[in-house]
This record gives structure tokens, C-alpha cells and sequence, in this order.
């Protein structure tokens, strides 16, 4: 456990100073790389003449089956041959995956593209700044749809990137992180629901709901306690008003709770409608039209992202430091 506390809080500070260089490598993009070949693999496979949809579900749920053994197995392979060599082997390891499955530094950068685009009134270059961090169209998007898209991306993400992840690691070690952060990756490449991957991504898409069920609940709660303590910009008693009031305004069981919490602490709309491969998608509003969001609110969602971070990180530790006393 000892071992465990140190990597996890060093692969902390590691995120939060470093991010994802792009000329480092990244596990995730591996898992990603895996995920398109398998499923290359099994849509090549010969098809069942009148049973498309059963097919596409049964070739589904195998992708998830080998996708999640293949992290599982190499992530216990390395992670025990490096304890085995050495506890210091083990603890460095161990930190470097911890700090590779959190992305809170590297969501802040992504989404700080778009905001300096739009200060300097850079349209364009603020649409495809988004357009790398969000699953929508971007092309028609406006200066406050833009700054929408960002916003809802970073307070969305607090959990999928950062909460949750961090939740997992704690619980599991890399293990269990990396074994969310492939649920979460095939989810983001093949969990839409389009013609091409409304069968073939449903076990993926159900799965990241269940794993992300409880964790998108806490990172919700710990933005609203963060909006309390984030200062003059934020309003906790609202985000706290809003979450409650908002929390199940999305087709997802899970995406509209730090949204909700987001929101209400900004006073601003979220969500709205959106256009995903060319096809307008109705969705309610999520907040209060309190005041018209503005480019800044993206830096101030990513102050409260931080914030929730710290929060949950600091609680880990408490939990984890209990537990060897209890021991």
C-alpha cells in the first residue's frame, strides 16, 4: 500500500506538470491502434446471411473480451516483473502508468487552444481547436457555441479523464485504471449510435455507462464542493441547485452530471442542440441562461477541473493513509 500511495500521488503531480507531450509515447494510443485492428478482424469476418444485428452484437461483445485481456495481461506482466526486479523498479513503473491513464493537464491545454483562438477572434482556428477535443460537428459552430463545446468537453471530462480514472487507479492500481481506460477509449471509438456502430459498439457503450455509473456521481459532488471553494467566479450553492435539478438531462446516464454542476457554478447554458455526422441532435438546455458565456469561462472550467482534481486526490490519499493505519 505503501508503494501504491507514493506512485499514485507522484503520477499525480507528474500529470499535472507534464500532460501528453505528443512526441511520447502513449499507452492509449496503443489501446487505440488495438481497437481499430480488432475490430478490422472481426467485421471481416464471414457474415450471417438475415442476422446482421445479432452478428454485429456478438462481434461487439468479443471486442470488448479481447480488447480487455490483452490491457489486462500486458499491464500485469509489466507491472509484476517490475516489482519483481526491484520495489523502486515497481514504484517508478507504477508511476509512470498512473501518471499515463490521468489526462488533467492535457484536457487544459487542448480545451486553452480554443480560448486563445477566440480572444484573438480567431474563428477558424478556434473551430478546429474544438473540433480535436469534442465528437461533434464544429464547421457551423458560432463564437458562443464554440466556447459551449469546450466548456461542456472539460466539465464532461473532469470525470472521464481525471475522476474517474484517478478513482479506479486508487481502488485497483494500473490494473483497474488502465483496464477503465480501455472501456473508456472503446467507447469514444466505436460507442455511437450511427448506422455503423449502433450494434457492433453497444457492449462498449453499456459497459462505459456501468463503469462510469458511480465515479461520474463523485466527480460531480467534488466539483460542486470545489465551486465553494474556487472563489468569487463560481457559485456553489447554485452548482449544488443545478446538479440536482439537471443531472438527468442527457441520453447518457452519466454525461450530464459535472455539466450540470458545471453550469450552475458558472450561471451560464450548457448543452443545447448539436449536429453529430451531419444530423441535428435535439437536446434540452442544461443550467440557467444567466448571463451569455464568454471565452473565459473556458479558463475558469478548467480552474474548477483542477480543483476537483486536487480534491479527489487528496481524499485518496486520506483513504489509502487510513487504511495502513488500520493495518
Amino acid at each position: 500500500m505503501k508503494y501504491h500511495m507514493t506512485a499514485f500521488f507522484l503520477g499525480f503531480i507528474l500529470d499535472m506538470l507534464l500532460g501528453d507531450p505528443h512526441w511520447l509515447p502513449h499507452p492509449v494510443r496503443l489501446i487505440g491502434g488495438l481497437i481499430s485492428l480488432c475490430e478490422k478482424r472481426l467485421r471481416n469476418g464471414k457474415k450471417e446471411a438475415g442476422n446482421k444485428e445479432k452478428t454485429e452484437l456478438r462481434q461487439g461483445g468479443l471486442l470488448v473480451l479481447l480488447v480487455l485481456a490483452a490491457v489486462l495481461s500486458v499491464t500485469a506482466i509489466l507491472l509484476s516483473g517490475a516489482y519483481w526486479l526491484h520495489p523502486c523498479a515497481g514504484v517508478l513503473l507504477e508511476t509512470i502508468m498512473t501518471y499515463q491513464i490521468l489526462a488533467a493537464k492535457c484536457l487544459k491545454v487542448e480545451s486553452m487552444k480554443v480560448c486563445q483562438a477566440l480572444q484573438e477572434k480567431d474563428l477558424e482556428g478556434a473551430r478546429r481547436a474544438v473540433s480535436m477535443i469534442v465528437g461533434r460537428d464544429t464547421q457551423c459552430l458560432d463564437e458562443a457555441g464554440v466556447t459551449r463545446a469546450a466548456v461542456e468537453t472539460v466539465a464532461e471530462n473532469t470525470s472521464d479523464g481525471v475522476i474517474a480514472p484517478m478513482l479506479y487507479t486508487a481502488l485497483g492500481g494500473p490494473l483497474a485504471g488502465f483496464l477503465y481506460k480501455a472501456v473508456n477509449t472503446m467507447d469514444s471509438m466505436v460507442g455511437y449510435k450511427n448506422e455503423r456502430y449502433l450494434y457492433f459498439g453497444r457492449a462498449a457503450a453499456r459497459l462505459d455507462d456501468l463503469v462510469n455509473y458511480i465515479p461520474s456521481r463523485i466527480s460531480a459532488y467534488l466539483m460542486i464542493a470545489a465551486s465553494f471553494l474556487a472563489g468569487g467566479d463560481f457559485d456553489g450553492r447554485r452548482a449544488l441547485q443545478m446538479y440536482r435539478r439537471d443531472n438527468r438531462k442527457h441520453a447518457s446516464p452519466n454525461s450530464a452530471q459535472t455539466e450540470a454542476a458545471c453550469a450552475g457554478a458558472l450561471g451560464v447554458w450548457l448543452a443545447g442542440d448539436a449536429s453529430y455526422f451531419g444530423k441535428c441532435v435535439k437536446k434540452p438546455y442544461i443550467g440557467d441562461d444567466l448571463r451569455p458565456i464568454e471565452p473565459e469561462d473556458i479558463r475558469r472550467t478548467n480552474r474548477l477541473m483542477y480543483l476537483t482534481a486536487w480534491l479527489c486526490e487528496i481524499i485518496c490519499l486520506l483513504l489509502m493513509t487510513v487504511t495502513v493505519l488500520i493495518r
